[in-house]
This record gives structure tokens, sequence and C-alpha cells, in this order.
């Protein structure tokens, strides 16, 4: 289909069990609606028989489309690649494991259009996930909100609606799937809103969260915060930081010479300079506060021969 109105993204790993059920599931949905539409499935390395079921669904029906990786690339890799070929106005991503429900659909892409917003995102309230998976998710959705200003119940639901021209204008790499929000208000795309969606608990297979995606994510978290504020103007940043301590150190060391000439000028005795615990720290702030300096000229000179420098989204022209 050249140009379907809704795109639908479904990223997986081993989840032959679910994917006829889901298919089935979202054919009916989007006929019942009169939505022509296209399903990208990609299969992130599955080990099952994932892609022969996926090959059996493209057979039978065209509006199935697929992609699949030599080896294990992670979810962000998966709706990239996806968001890239997309056709549709409007883009649905959801999980293949059928806990998000396709008759949230509609709705979605409704409330896209009514509020005219770029992203709406699910709000899994109540969730059938296991104590060691929703605790976790709680407190990343905390410090989320916290650093980035955006007021979500549920950044890392699966199910999500976007306008197309989002999702084929930015770029999500390593695990930054769980910040589309934020990438997408960086890139300019910042109305967003929020939808409560059914969550359905895991029929197939097990779940693929572990401690690890937690730690990940939070790492993620400050590493797109950063990039988000200081991608373009390092210097701001370190040159910030590195000039107050280097003025720092110096108004110390500045203090400890004055007090050295003064008990010299009195002809009293005063410690020797080296014997004073002040003098190493302002020595230290010295030295951290020229090193930061320096390293915002080199990640100024890093980003200013960038080949993405000038890159920006231009979303309508005259």
């Amino acid at each position: 289909m050249d140009h379907p109105k809704v795109s639908i993204v479904i990223p997986l790993l081993n989840e032959e069990e679910s994917l006829r059920e889901l298919y089935d599931w979202i054919v009916k949905v989007m006929d019942a609606q009169g939505l022509s539409f296209e399903v990208l499935f990609v299969d992130d390395g599955s080990t099952d028989e994932s892609w022969s079921i996926i090959g059996q669904l493209n057979e039978k029906d065209q509006r199935v489309r697929a992609f699949r990786f030599a080896r294990n690339y992670g979810k962000s890799a998966a709706l990239n690649t996806a968001f890239a070929q997309t056709k549709g106005d409007f883009v649905i991503t959801m999980d293949a494991d059928l806990q998000d429900s396709p008759d949230e659909i509609p709705e979605l892409i409704a409330q896209l259009e009514a509020e005219n917003l770029d992203l709406v995102s699910g709000w899994k309230k109540k969730r059938y996930d296991p104590i060691t998976k929703t605790i976790p998710t709680k407190l990343y959705n905390w410090a989320t909100r916290k650093m980035s200003g955006i007021y979500l119940h549920d950044f890392n639901c699966g199910l999500k609606a976007y306008r197309g021209v989002l999702v084929r204008n930015i770029e999500v790499y390593g695990e930054m799937h769980r910040y589309i929000p934020v990438i997408a208000k960086r890139a300019g795309y910042g109305r967003i809103g929020e939808k409560v969606v059914q969550h359905r608990a895991r029929k197939y297979g097990s779940t693929k969260f572990g401690l690890e995606r937690f730690i990940n994510g939070f790492l993620d978290l400050l590493t797109i915060t950063f990039i988000s504020r200081f991608g373009k103007k390092p210097m701001h940043f370190f040159g910030s930081l590195g000039t107050l301590m280097f003025i720092f150190g110096v108004v110390l060391f500045t203090v400890i010479g004055g007090q050295k000439l003064y008990y010299l000028f009195l002809n009293e005795d005063a410690k020797n300079i080296t014997e004073i615990s002040a003098f190493y720290i302002a020595l230290t702030s010295i030295i951290l506060g020229t090193q930061l300096f320096l390293a915002g000229f080199i990640a100024e000179l890093i980003s200013r021969n960038s080949p993405n420098r000038n890159s920006y989204s231009v979303i309508a022209e005259l």
C-alpha cells in the first residue's frame, strides 16, 4: 500500500506463540474502523519460529512488512529501522506479547487528531506485571519526569501513537526507546499527550525485563538529558563548571597567599604554605577547572566538525 493512514510498528524477540493472534486482532480492529494500514514487524534476532510465521503472514497479506536482524540489537534499533520505513500519516508502536491491546488504536489516533498532538503515550494505570518490574518502573518514571520536565505517568509503555512526520525525523539509538517523548520534544515535537490504556497479563512466554535494563535506563536518562541541553553547545556546561572551579581555586589561593604575606609583614612565624591543607584544595580546583575548560574546547571542536552540526527538522516551507 503506497500511502496507508496508519503504520503499526511491532518489534519482537521470540514471540512465536502470539504473532498470528496479534495479527488477526489488528486486522479485525482496523478493518472494522475502515482504516487503511500496514504492519511492520521487526524481528530482533529471534531464535524461535517467529520469522517463519511472519513470512507466512506476509504471503497471506501484503500489508505485512518485515525486517530481520542478524542478531539481537535491542528495541531502539528495531524501532529506528521501522520508523524510517513507515508510510502512514500516523504511526502506532506496540509490543508483540499481546499485553498491548489493538482495540486502543482508533482512540489513540482520534486523540492525536482531536487535540492536535504530536505524540500520545499510553499509560498502563493498572498493571499485571510482577513486583520486580513494577517498582523499578515507578522509580524510573518518577526520575524521568523530574529530569525531563515531561509529566507522563508511563514513559516506557510500548503502546504509543505518533504523527508520521515525527518518527521519520528522529533517531532512536542505544536504549533510548524509553525516552522517545524526550527525544521528540528536543526535536521540536513537544505537543505530547497521554491516554490510559488497557494492560493485559502476558499470555505466552516470559518477560524480557531484567535489573540491568533498569540500571541502563537510568544511565541513558542522564545521557539524553545532557545531550538535550548541551549536545550542540558543550562549552556551556564544561566551560561554566571549569570557570567556577578555577575562580574558586584562585580566590582560595589568593587568601592563603595573603595570609602568608600578612604574617611576614608582622614578622611573625607562619606555616609553610605547603603545610596548609587548603593550599592543595586550591591547587586541585585550579587544575580541574583548567581541564574542564579544555574539555569544553575539545567538545566544541568535535561538535563544530560533526556532519550533523546543522541538522534541523524543517516541517514546513512556503
